[in-house]
């Protein structure tokens, strides 16, 4: 089955969803191993997403400016 390619709402989403279950206590100590690593994960997805969109606009605002 193809996975859908994940997108940076998508990630925002999930953390969201699993800090909130963390704040309610809703995770038992695996599961919460388990979630802080997929949080990591979707972090640093966001991270190399801004950075990229980042160096996108850059690039296309400098082209403009010539």
């Amino acid at each position: 089955m193809a996975q859908k390619k994940l997108t940076y709402n998508q990630a925002l989403s999930e953390i969201e969803e699993i800090l909130e279950k963390m704040e309610n206590e809703e995770l038992d100590v695996d599961e919460l191993s388990e979630k802080v690593k997929r949080v990591s994960e979707l972090v640093r997805f966001c991270r190399n997403k801004l950075k990229n969109t980042e160096e996108e606009v850059e690039k296309v605002l400098k082209e403009m400016e010539e």
